[in-house]
């Protein structure tokens, strides 16, 4: 089965683990996919992401990525959106980097230097296409 868009399968994917408990999930392996999950560790929403290769894995392997919970299993993130969809694509200079929950969330791009947050936007002082965004 053809997938149209393989970052919101991922999305949706941690977001329904998340929600039920899971420790771990399963989603397809890819450039931006891995990007999108160091951008994730990086800022403490999961702990770890790996890639799992292997013909029964189909080919390109699977990323597996373990999920993050607060010290009494409470979830660190409670929204996980996707702002740039293969219909619609959204942009962004560095002046104009959005700040979800007031700088305690984090939006997610990609830029000509790789798949970063927006705090290390800031810091290379480079802009985007802005993915999505964790709150």
């Amino acid at each position: 089965m053809a997938l149209s868009d393989p970052i919101a399968d991922m999305l949706t994917r941690i977001r329904n683990a998340s929600a039920n408990g899971a420790e771990r999930v399963d989603c397809r392996n890819s450039r931006v996919c891995r990007g999108i999950a160091a951008a994730l560790e990086h800022e403490g929403y999961i702990t770890s992401s790996e890639v799992l290769a292997g013909e029964q894995f189909g080919g390109l392997g699977v990323l597996r990525v373990t999920l993050k919970y607060g010290p009494f299993g409470e979830k660190l993130f409670h929204k996980l959106k996707r702002a740039s969809k293969p219909g619609c694509r959204v942009y962004t200079k560095v002046k104009d980097l959005p700040r979800p929950l007031a700088g305690l969330g984090v939006a997610i791009l990609t830029t000509p230097v790789g798949v970063l947050s927006d705090r290390q936007c800031r810091e290379k002082n480079v802009g985007g296409e802005l993915i999505c965004t964790v709150e």
